[in-house]
């Protein structure tokens, strides 16, 4: 099943998991469910991202929403939720994933960059005014990182994703984990509102 892995994980670190299809209607309320029992939310991460790449002339409407469906839409879904509910502890962490494409763009990935980029707008204006206090929202801006999502794209693309920065390698997912860690961490309180590139100093937005 698709969330096996994610409950394996879960156990390992004696936690629970939740497998949740974050653009369901019903999406919201069965978080706000699971944080209710667990006490409310230290921290929340929102990673969840899918590309569906095509030239803007022929992208289709379906390509367009279902990339602002999961990559924008949801995010912006659960905060309600979590907001209206009150589930937001005070010091709470929220990061948001971004990406290189959200402050560059991107050929090919209209929607993805709209999407990515929506949201470095989003933090920036919730860091503002947070629903707990105490609470930072920041956002993290990956690279070109070797994930199964990376790995879709075409070989050349590929390698020129992985030259086009300082370290001329792609990055890491733990790259990227270890920069949340941070921002999720008590110590980075003075962090807010700001966008962390994980990118190995890409050419891309420099």
């Amino acid at each position: 099943a698709a969330g096996e892995p994610l409950e394996a994980l879960a156990r390992r670190l004696a936690g629970q998991a939740l497998a949740l299809d974050i653009t369901a209607a019903d999406a919201g309320a069965r978080l706000v469910a699971a944080l209710q029992a667990a006490g409310g939310a230290d921290v929340v991460v929102h990673n969840a991202g899918i590309t569906r790449d095509r030239t803007l002339a022929r992208m289709s409407e379906a390509e367009w929403n279902a990339v602002l469906a999961v990559n924008l839409r949801a995010v912006l879904g659960l905060d309600a939720a979590l907001d209206a509910a009150g589930l937001w502890r005070p010091g709470a962490r929220e990061v948001c994933l971004s990406s290189i494409s959200g402050i560059a763009g991107n050929g090919g990935q209209t929607n993805y960059a709209a999407s990515k980029a929506a949201l470095l707008g989003y933090v920036a204006a919730r860091a503002r005014q947070a629903p707990a206090a105490g609470m930072t929202v920041n956002a993290v801006a990956p690279g070109f990182i070797e994930t199964e999502m990376t790995a879709r794209i075409p070989w050349m693309i590929r390698e020129a994703g992985r030259r086009m920065n300082a370290l001329a390698q792609g990055g890491q997912p733990q790259d990227v984990a270890e920069a949340i860690a941070f921002l999720a961490q008590p110590g980075a309180a003075g962090v807010n509102g700001q966008v962390l590139r994980v990118c190995g100093q890409a050419l891309l937005g420099a």
